[in-house]
């Protein structure tokens, strides 16, 4: 049974995560999306640039945002080269610009065409902007 105050993880496009944003906030329940790519093209795209596996830590970046994903408690998610990866799980910062997701949901989405992804992230959000003022009114 899912504890009470599990939250759903609201989809962000990386570069959305700084700190200056209104999602950069401790325990925050984000939804972060990175292709896993060899190191010369990750910083052309969203990528999985590296994971330690003794800590289980995987670090995703776009462009120049990058964001270290604590993969502990995920079972059976093997990571490989050019595959598209999404995590779930809450942000914890540890000082004013350094976050670690803590994930607890990781899956491989291949297949996902990221540029369709982000422009229905960003309808998503206009629709749920135009149903909130609409509820005000």
């Amino acid at each position: 049974m899912a504890s009470a105050g599990l939250k759903p993880g609201v989809p962000v496009i990386l570069r959305e995560l700084e700190p200056s944003s209104e999602m950069f906030k401790q325990g925050a329940s984000l939804r972060v999306t990175g292709r896993n790519t060899p190191r010369e093209s990750a910083a052309k795209l969203k990528s999985l640039q590296s994971f330690d596996v003794e800590s289980a830590t995987a670090t995703i970046q776009d462009g120049s945002v990058s964001l270290k994903v604590d993969t502990q408690h995920l079972r059976d998610v093997s990571f490989r080269t050019n595959s598209v990866y999404q995590f779930i799980g809450e942000l914890q910062i540890r000082e004013v610009d350094d976050a670690i997701l803590l994930a607890r949901i990781g899956r491989n989405v291949d297949g996902l065409d990221m540029n369709l992804y982000q422009q229905a992230l960003l309808i998503r959000r206009q629709h749920e902007a135009k149903l909130l003022s609409s509820r005000r009114a």
